[in-house]
C-alpha cells in the first residue's frame, strides 16, 4: 500500500508535470500515436468487415486472419520490423495497426451480419440500392456493436503503446521502461497507473457514445414485466421512406 501512495504522490508532484519530458508531454504524445494508429486501422478493417457482413462473403478468411494476428508476439515482431527499417515510428506503426485490426474487423461483419435480414429486404423493396442499404440501414443499426470494436481497438493500442518504450519511443511507457532500468518501483507503477487511468477514461467515453448510437426505435437491453429479454425492434418502413427520401 505504501507503494502504492508514493507512486500517486509521484504522480501529483507539480515538478513531474511541468519542464522537460513531463507527464503531459508523454500523455500527449501516447494519445497522439494511439489516435494515429487507431484510425489507420479502423480505415482498414471497417470496409471490409462491413462488406463481409453485408455479402456473406469472406467471414471464414477473415476469422482467420484475425486469430493469426492476434497470435503474433508483439515484442518478436516489433523487433523484426525495427531490424528492417530501423528506431522509429514506422514499426511501431505497423505492430500497433495489425494488432488493432482484428476487434475492429470483427465488431463491423458481426454488427452488420446481426442487422434483420426483414429489415434489409424491407428496405430493397421500396427500391434502395446496396449502398443505401449499407450506409442508411445496416451501418445505424449496427453502429453499437461497431463502436464495440473501436473500443477494443483503442485499448489494445493504449496498452500495447506502453511497450514500445523500450523501442526508443516516448509516451507513458517510458515511465514503465525508465522504473525497471534504475530499480524505481515508484515511477514504474507511476506509469502503469498512468497507462491504465488513460486507457479507463477513453473506454469510458467511448461506452458513452456507444450507448448513444443505438437508433430509434431499437430496444437493447429492455425486459418485459417477467424479466425476460424482448427482442430488438426494427425500424418501421416510415424510417426507411425518409432515409430513401433524404
Amino acid at each position: 500500500m505504501n507503494l502504492f501512495a508514493e507512486a500517486f504522490r509521484w504522480i501529483v508532484d507539480p515538478s513531474h508535470w511541468t519542464g522537460g519530458p513531463d507527464i503531459s508531454g508523454h500523455l500527449l504524445e501516447h494519445l497522439s500515436v494511439s489516435a494515429y494508429c487507431v484510425v489507420i486501422a479502423v480505415a482498414i478493417a471497417l470496409p471490409i468487415g462491413v462488406m463481409i457482413g453485408h455479402t456473406g462473403k469472406g467471414r471464414g478468411a477473415a476469422i482467420l486472419i484475425s486469430n493469426v494476428a492476434r497470435a503474433l508476439p508483439t515484442l518478436g515482431l516489433l523487433s523484426i520490423l525495427i531490424l528492417l527499417f530501423g528506431i522509429g515510428l514506422l514499426p511501431i506503426t505497423i505492430v500497433l495497426v495489425i494488432l488493432a485490426i482484428p476487434p475492429m474487423l470483427a465488431g463491423a461483419y458481426a454488427g452488420v451480419e446481426s442487422v434483420d435480414k426483414q429489415t434489409v429486404d424491407a428496405a430493397r423493396a421500396l427500391g434502395m440500392s446496396e449502398l443505401q442499404i449499407i450506409f442508411r440501414v445496416e451501418i445505424p443499426l449496427a453502429a453499437p456493436l461497431l463502436i464495440g470494436g473501436l473500443r477494443a481497438c483503442a485499448l489494445q493500442v493504449i496498452a500495447t503503446l506502453g511497450i514500445a518504450s523500450a523501442f526508443a519511443f516516448g509516451g507513458l511507457g517510458i515511465y514503465l521502461i525508465n522504473g525497471l532500468a534504475t530499480a524505481d518501483y515508484t515511477q514504474l507503477l507511476a506509469g502503469a497507473i498512468l497507462i491504465t487511468v488513460l486507457a479507463l477514461i477513453v473506454d469510458g467515453a467511448l461506452a458513452v457514445v456507444q450507448r448513444f448510437v443505438v437508433p430509434r426505435g431499437v430496444a437493447l437491453g429492455r425486459t418485459d414485466p417477467n424479466g425476460h429479454q424482448k427482442r430488438a425492434r426494427a425500424p418501421r418502413p416510415r424510417v426507411l421512406q425518409e432515409g430513401m427520401q433524404s
